[in-house]
């Protein structure tokens, strides 16, 4: 199967470098430093989980046009740069061409499906942790969920093909009937967690413990559970007491990516997470205060200090 990594970077990195290890005909999309290092020395991937291994030689570029149709791309960037990658991955589309947003956002397919066409999406969710430790080196920490699947619902023979070309490089996947759901609960967990954590500047447990940013919190879960449900996804009614509750159990003082690029001075994810949320509400006739309060509060901050 010939893949290509749209962004090559913590998701791209990690998945891409596991399906290169595994004989599978893979090309990664980088840029910058990075690209340099993936063309002269390889990939190095750092894993607790999967072993540490080195790829010595690997297929990368800056230049999707450079690589011809592909039967597989997976989309990893940051879903700001989402609109520009999906104009670039226009050369890597042929007939059969099967694309897999794995990015944080609750419309990612549509947007790229009004550029290359929506028969040619799945939808994808991914849980992992994993970062670029520096040009050329992928370094993973946790433990990973990969989880993709028809947009329309069901099962198809391409999902199913790509299911075992997964499973052949040892990546367990799961294909679903009912991506949808799949990528609205994402959106809930990740949009409440990154706002209510970078608006406090503390992680979760410590804000959890406190009565006021605890409700907070639960304000900001259910705001995107109401929004799911005028959209018809079937969010259980005990969703945000068993979320809460999971956090909890972990014990573990969870920093989300975008408090992480607030610290850092870096690009924020705000229009994707509280942003999205306004929005949807706003088309829906669903309140979402506690989001636009988030948004206001870290909209100065949303572009970096660059």
């Amino acid at each position: 199967m010939k893949i290509v990594i749209m962004g090559a970077g913590g998701v791209g990195g990690f998945y891409g470098g596991r399906m290169a290890r595994g004989g599978e005909d893979v090309t990664f999309i980088a840029r910058g430093e990075h690209l340099k290092a993936l063309q002269a020395h390889g990939l190095h991937l750092e894993s607790p989980t999967v072993g540490n291994f080195h790829l010595p030689q690997v297929n990368a570029t800056d230049d999707p046009a450079r690589v011809g149709p592909a039967d597989l791309v997976w989309m990893t960037t940051k879903a700001y740069d989402l609109d520009g990658a999906a104009r670039a991955i226009l050369p890597l589309i042929g007939p059969q061409t099967v694309v897999i947003p794995l990015l944080n956002g609750i419309d990612n397919a549509e947007r790229i499906g009004a550029v290359v066409g929506m028969e040619h999406m799945l939808g994808g969710v991914v849980m992992v942790s994993s970062a670029i430790a520096s040009p050329g080196v992928i370094r993973h920490v946790s433990a990973d969920q990969l989880v993709f699947g028809e947009l329309a619902g069901g099962t198809s023979a391409r999902g199913e093909a790509i299911t075992a070309m997964l499973r052949g490089v040892g990546i367990e996947a799961r294909l679903t009937d009912d991506i949808r759901t799949e990528i609205w609960i994402k959106y809930i967990r990740l949009m409440s967690m990154a706002g209510v954590t970078s608006l406090t500047r503390f992680p979760m447990l410590r804000l959890l413990r406190h009565p006021e940013t605890r409700a907070l919190f639960i304000a900001c879960v259910n705001e995107g559970v109401a929004l799911a449900r005028k959209k018809g996804i079937a969010i259980k009614g005990d969703f945000c007491e068993r979320f809460v509750a999971s956090i909890e159990a972990r014990a573990v003082e969870t920093k989300p990516s975008m408090l992480l690029d607030l610290e850092r001075g870096r690009r924020m994810e705000l229009e994707v997470f509280q942003g999205a949320a306004m929005r949807l509400g706003r088309e829906l006739g669903v309140p979402t205060p506690v989001n636009a309060f988030i948004h206001a509060a870290l909209v100065l901050h949303a572009n970096g200090r660059g």
